[in-house]
């Protein structure tokens, strides 16, 4: 069975919402977007490189599907990060999306979660969530997660949508791997606690 890997950028107050662009998700009257750039120096992008390179699989909420479709298939093929986002089956989980431009899209069903269930019990390799904050929530709610590897930024943000939502169900976390940046960015791999 495939294993189900978050990764993604959160500040040091847990926001999620907008990294790369002031555009991306203005949500709530969300006003800080882009807020990751300042901090991505070359261990953050090898870092994202090597994760996106690896995985077998995304899976990706309808808004992150969206900006990725725009982007991705124009993007430079000699990179292998990007030869791989293309090339790589790329599950949506979306209520109002009926179609899918980007090449290897697969649109889920009705029920996110056991959708997913059936993805991981189907792979031998890493399918891995990148932003999708909303589909994040159900995964989470799910226990679906089996591991988090997160870009924690040195700065508060006080608002915005976060990784763990309040009301999130409590659960353990063990740390298996940590890199500092030298721009202050700390690389965590969390995995699901056993027992």
């Amino acid at each position: 069975m495939g294993q189900l890997v978050v990764v993604d950028f959160v500040s040091l107050d847990g926001v999620m919402q907008s990294v790369l662009s002031a555009d991306e998700d203005r949500d709530g009257g969300f006003d800080r977007g882009g807020w990751a750039l300042p901090y991505v120096d070359e261990t953050v992008e090898r870092f994202m490189s090597e994760a996106t390179a690896g995985a077998g699989a995304l899976l990706l909420g309808r808004r992150t599907y969206e900006i990725f479709a725009a982007t991705w298939p124009h993007a430079d093929m000699d990179d292998p990060a990007v030869a791989a986002m293309n090339a790589m089956p790329k599950y949506v989980a979306s209520h109002s999306v009926r179609e899918l431009s980007w090449a290897n899209s697969i649109l889920l069903g009705a029920d996110p979660a056991e959708e997913v269930s059936r993805v991981k019990a189907a792979s031998e390799s890493d399918t891995v969530v990148l932003g999708s904050g909303g589909l994040l929530g159900t995964l989470i709610e799910h226990d679906l997660v089996d591991e988090y590897r997160l870009l924690v930024f040195p700065l508060v943000l006080g608002s915005g949508k976060r990784l763990f939502a309040e009301g999130t169900t409590p659960h353990r976390l063990t740390l298996t791997a940590t890199q500092p940046t030298a721009s202050g960015v700390l690389i965590t791999t969390y995995r699901r606690a056993e027992g």
